[in-house]
């Protein structure tokens, strides 16, 4: 069977696994989806919680949007699109969540705006989760300390725009996460991600999950803000499937239904080995890609391989975290080791090394081999020579191929 492997923006390594050893590729599910524009527009013009955005904007004089940055592949300009008939856009600021990742590059820019970057370029704020002026709002439960950007603590009317899909830690993106991690303190995300070294902390879970209370505490301290949200689920090309507008929490609810319908993938059996891409956008760096991994990981056997396909464009991401897995060849020790001390990315080394005790994890990236060996990954220069390894050590391995990865959540049906 030949394969076609996503690899880069536009690039493709074909693959060829033989007939025998072949599960299949396993993709989000198919979807009929609509125009954007009367997907958005029909959300927007009937939100939840809301009798109409016009009303919820009026009398606003801070009007300030948060947006997804450009790792993400939420459909901003889109988005911006179907609002620019409904509202002058120079109305609002435009607070970008980047979380603890870099500003964003021209490119992004001009993704993330379209059209509109041109007369918007002035009313738009970066976060910078170590710089930005962030207000201490108070403590959550679990005591993370919630430092939010003052940009969005002193807006009048908050309006976000996201995008909801499985998550490896958090259950979901979307809703919540806009304000934490999106534009909260360095400490206050170094905080809520060590509660993502939990077990409980795992894709499509909410209830009982350490992060998302902890996300939702973040939302509490702001109680009493206006808040609007247009919250959209994609299909596996990146097309809008639905949109759901208005109270940020109805929103977020309705958007995770149609989620599970999209990105949870029934498959016949688990692999021997699981070949599972970071597509673009979020092949941007390993520490961005391990989401594949972390995803690939249900539809492995015990004792499998599972071989992360990722560009990593701009290289490591956060260094802490391989750091950390380079510590020792035993990856039971490098799960004792991070539980002595906690730093931002530990969390990321955690759920590589618990895969590690019971699998084996492979690469194709443009990353330095050295650094993948040293951190217990096995570097392979492309996807065959992967395939072609797992065959010479086991001839009858069966393989699986999940090309969106960061996003497909594999389910023994």
């Amino acid at each position: 069977m030949k394969v076609d492997v996503k690899y880069g923006k536009d690039g493709v390594q074909e693959t060829e696994i033989p007939d025998p050893n072949y599960i299949g590729t396993f993709y989000p599910k198919d979807v009929e989806v609509g125009d954007p524009d009367k997907v958005i527009g029909d959300s927007i013009d009937h939100p939840l919680g809301y009798g109409s955005m016009a009303e919820f904007l009026e009398g606003g004089e801070d009007i300030v949007f948060i947006v997804n940055d450009g790792t993400r592949p939420t459909p901003t300009a889109k988005v911006l699109d179907a609002l620019s008939k409904r509202m002058d856009l120079r109305s609002a600021r435009y607070l970008i969540a980047t979380g603890t990742h870099r500003d964003m590059t021209a490119e992004e820019y001009d993704n993330v705006f379209g059209s509109h970057y041109g007369e918007l370029k002035d009313r738009i704020i970066c976060h910078d989760a170590k710089n930005s002026e962030c207000v201490n709002l108070g403590t959550s439960k679990n005591g993370t300390p919630m430092e939010v950007n003052k940009v969005a603590v002193d807006a009048d009317r908050l309006v976000i725009i996201t995008s909801v899909e499985p998550h490896y830690f958090a259950g979901y993106t979307g809703g919540r996460k806009s304000f934490l991690p999106g534009v909260a303190s360095y400490r206050t995300i170094e905080a809520n991600h060590k509660l993502a070294m939990s077990q409980e902390a795992q894709s499509l879970v909410l209830e009982g999950n350490p992060v998302h209370e902890d996300m939702m505490d973040a939302l509490e301290v702001v109680k009493g803000k206006r808040i609007f949200s247009i919250q959209m689920v994609l299909d596996r090309h990146q097309n809008i499937y639905k949109t759901a507008s208005g109270d940020l929490n109805q929103a977020f609810h309705q958007a995770i239904g149609w989620a599970n319908e999209v990105f949870s993938v029934p498959i016949p059996e688990k692999a021997d080995v699981v070949i599972s891409v970071a597509p673009y956008p979020m092949d941007v760096d390993l520490y961005q890609s391990q989401k594949a991994l972390d995803n690939g990981k249900w539809a492995l056997k015990e004792g499998g391989k599972i071989v992360m396909v990722s560009k990593c464009r701009e290289g490591l991401g956060h260094d802490t975290f391989l750091k950390q897995l380079s510590t020792s060849k035993d990856p039971r020790q490098v799960l004792e080791n991070l539980k002595a001390e906690y730093k931002l990315g530990y969390h990321k080394a955690a759920k590589m090394a618990e895969i590690a005790t019971w699998a084996s994890i492979w690469a194709v990236t443009d990353l330095e081999p050295s650094l993948l060996e040293g951190a217990n990954i096995t570097p392979f220069p492309t996807v065959q020579a992967a395939v072609d390894e797992a065959l010479r050590e086991n001839p009858s391995a069966r393989f699986m191929v999940l090309m969106d990865g960061s996003v497909t959540i594999p389910r023994l049906e």
